[in-house]
């Protein structure tokens, strides 16, 4: 790890998006509050708020940082759904990693459980991805 003593306290923030690519289908399920396993959105929140406390413990050179938020959103749209997690923290390093991480774990999630909708005949899935994700904003202050 790098040594980050010397560094000041400071409020840091910084928000990550990414993408999954689902069947029109899949997206009406989601709206309709038809997937098996309960509404993805809700279960999807609450993993990228986990994840990110968990960083440090997933990448091994992150620090462990306190969060002070994990704030999760999401948007449909006909064919996707994208999430976007901010978080904030008093901190002598970045959190960037940490709301990364909560995209990743909200994203994989819905994966989880519509997965049984995205399947074709072979059991594969041909359409499905996840992609964009990114930092797009990153803030450091006092």
């Amino acid at each position: 790890m790098v040594d980050v003593s010397e560094k000041p306290v400071v409020h840091r923030r910084a928000e990550a998006v990414g993408k999954i690519f689902l069947s029109p289908k899949t997206i009406e399920e989601i709206r309709a509050g038809k997937i098996k396993k309960g509404d993805p959105l809700q279960v999807a929140e609450v993993a990228a708020m986990n994840a990110a406390k968990q960083t440090h413990l997933l990448i091994p050179h992150c620090h462990q940082i306190f969060l002070d938020v994990v704030g999760v959103e999401f948007q449909l749209s006909a064919d996707t759904v994208e999430a976007r997690c901010v978080v904030r923290a008093q901190a002598r390093t970045g959190v960037e990693m940490e709301a990364l991480v909560g995209v990743c774990a909200a994203l994989n999630t819905v994966w989880d459980m519509v997965k049984y909708l995205e399947k074709d005949e072979g059991g594969q899935y041909p359409n499905t991805r996840i992609a964009d994700i990114r930092v797009v904003r990153k803030e450091k202050g006092s």
